[in-house]
């Protein structure tokens, strides 16, 4: 399989203009290196009817089309089975039965690092387990990790070390986690390559963690700079007019937001291809696009 690049979202509501910026982001990461374009839905959380179905028209409305089917997380449970039965067989993970709340009130394990899980569950006894399971309580599955810190190397960021926990890998319903799901998605679709929001920096040392351990090359990532509103926090759909059908109510169209894009990352409008032939990821601007009250720059408003 031919390495890729990928955008993958969550089908629980329409693309902002930050969602299709670091789509737009990936989408040059990958055809300027020579790489797939390919798109998958991580539907095992929210999802709102239809939500799926607008996200890929917008894409596609914006110019960034995709090579190959669309991956639905939905649809893969037995790889996440699969992968799980060989994390256990290698003796890797344990139940544990914490609530939240319980994690958060509970005393740090000494010299864990700030903010890991504290391990409360981590060397229970068979006749507590079954005192917990005597309760009603559903366990979640943990990794028994064998590590406090792993380090991954990045396009923008350089090295970076962060937290590695013992992360759940199967939630007490039964669904598989995030952490576990992104890293057997992306080694199954030939994802070498991974470009996503900065604000996700801080967890890719597990994720490259939990890929070391199945037997994966970790892929190579850039974390890029966000959209944020005039409140210095994450962009998102109540900010305003922030969405592409939004803009197109506004008299914008799909080409002009693409151009607006485009300028937010310093580059000059032109063709897709062009703009992919001449990316220089070390060029981007390392702060946040600021969008206040939902407003945008004053862009062409017809073609």
């Amino acid at each position: 399989m031919d390495p890729a690049g990928r955008f993958a979202p969550s089908p629980s509501g329409d693309l902002h203009l930050g969602n299709l910026r670091t789509a737009l982001l990936a989408y040059l990461f990958a055809r300027s290196t020579g790489r797939r374009f390919v798109l998958r839905i991580d539907d095992l959380d929210r999802v709102r009817p239809g939500a799926a179905e607008r996200q890929l028209a917008d894409l596609l409305a914006l110019g960034l089309e995709w090579d190959g089917d669309v991956v639905r997380q939905s649809e893969r449970q037995e790889a996440y089975t699969d992968a799980v039965g060989r994390l256990a067989g290698a003796g890797l993970l344990y139940e544990c039965y914490c609530t939240r709340r319980e994690i958060q009130q509970a005393p740090a394990a000494p010299h864990a690092p700030q903010g890991a899980y504290p391990g409360t569950c981590r060397n229970l006894t068979e006749a507590e387990r079954a005192a917990k399971l005597a309760d009603g309580r559903p366990p979640a599955l943990r990794l028994r990790s064998n590590v406090t810190h792993f380090t991954i190397a990045d396009v923008l960021h350089g090295s970076y070390t962060g937290i590695v926990d013992d992360l759940v890998l199967r939630r007490n319903d039964g669904t598989p986690a995030y952490n576990l799901t992104v890293v057997v998605d992306d080694y199954d679709q030939g994802v070498d390559q991974v470009v996503r929001g900065d604000d996700l920096l801080s967890s890719t040392p597990r994720q490259a963690y939990l890929a070391h351990l199945l037997g994966y090359a970790a892929p190579t990532y850039a974390h890029v700079a966000l959209a944020l509103n005039g409140d210095g926090k994450r962009l998102a759909k109540r900010d305003g007019a922030v969405t592409l059908a939004d803009q197109r109510v506004l008299g914008r169209s799909a080409a002009a937001v693409l151009r607006m894009l485009v300028s937010s990352l310093g580059l000059e409008p032109a063709p897709l291809a062009d703009l992919a032939a001449t990316f220089d990821p070390l060029r981007l601007p390392r702060e946040p696009w600021v969008l206040v009250d939902g407003a945008v720059p004053d862009q062409e408003r017809h073609d």
